[in-house]
């Protein structure tokens, strides 16, 4: 029997594809998966450095799709949760996958196909979240700026419906918690990292980094509620009831301008 090794990641998921690719390449018997700015060396496994490789990762990427369109969201989803030993969860998920001739063909009684399946879910939840409640305000640089603390790292997910959504406008939109940013730059969307010391984390509070405090970000926040909204379909019982209190008045904003 083959010793059990723990491989080391940087973190990307990326990285973390090339180490699945790396373990089924080899025949590894993993005993972990881990970050190498959180790894912990086990007393009875050998450890691995995983240099990440886009080809191999894009392997296992493609490999995975091929079997579920449903598991490849699955396995992004569920890694964006960051919730602790996830990689070695997904790695067993991988494995079971790959080892039916149809992703359709996943036993969802299984516990680890279910709990990955169920932190998709909330992922999912939290992107859909964010894109409804972020909310802008206008630096004097004419950029909307927008900081946001979710549970999950849902900045890569939220990306294209901002691009979408405003693809007339500079916005930057902040992960304070993550410490990393996605900014559109009017042709594509990067990922950016900023010293906020000096920048405010509760939008009550003046700063002078931005042009005016509630009009230039409500005006935006009104308008994106207009371009998204279907009359018909505007509930605003249950609006209120899903909104933070401190968002109430302008939902009452809304309901006289659509």
């Amino acid at each position: 029997m083959k010793p059990s090794t723990t491989l080391i990641y940087d973190g990307s998921f990326n990285g973390f594809l090339t180490a699945v690719f790396v373990a089924f390449d080899e025949k590894l018997n993993v005993a972990d998966i881990q970050k190498n700015s959180e790894c912990q060396n086990g007393l009875f496994s050998e450890t691995e450095t995983i240099f990440t490789n886009v080809e191999k990762a894009k392997r296992v990427w493609n490999g995975v799709r091929n079997k579920s369109h449903n598991a490849i969201a699955n396995v992004y989803f569920a890694f964006l949760s960051e919730t602790e030993g996830v990689e070695l969860m997904l790695y067993t998920y991988i494995q079971k996958l790959m080892a039916t001739k149809s992703g359709k063909q996943l036993d969802y009684s299984d516990g680890i196909v279910l709990h990955i399946s169920q932190l998709a879910r909330k992922v999912g939840r939290e992107k859909h979240r964010m894109e409804a409640f972020v909310r802008f305000q206008l630096t004097k640089d004419d950029i909307y700026f927008a900081n946001i603390e979710p549970d999950f790292d849902v900045l890569p997910l939220i990306s294209k419906h901002f691009r979408d959504r405003y693809a007339d406008q500079q916005w930057l939109i902040y992960d304070v918690k993550r410490n990393y940013g996605i900014f559109y730059n009017l042709d594509h969307v990067e990922m950016v990292s900023l010293n906020l010391r000096d920048i405010h984390y509760n939008k009550t509070i003046k700063s002078d980094v931005f042009k005016t405090e509630e009009y230039d970000y409500q005006t935006l926040w009104n308008d994106y509620f207009k371009s998204t909204s279907i009359k018909s379909r505007i509930n605003p019982k249950l609006h209120t009831q899903h909104v933070p209190k401190r968002y109430w008045k302008y939902l009452s904003e809304k309901k006289e301008a659509v």
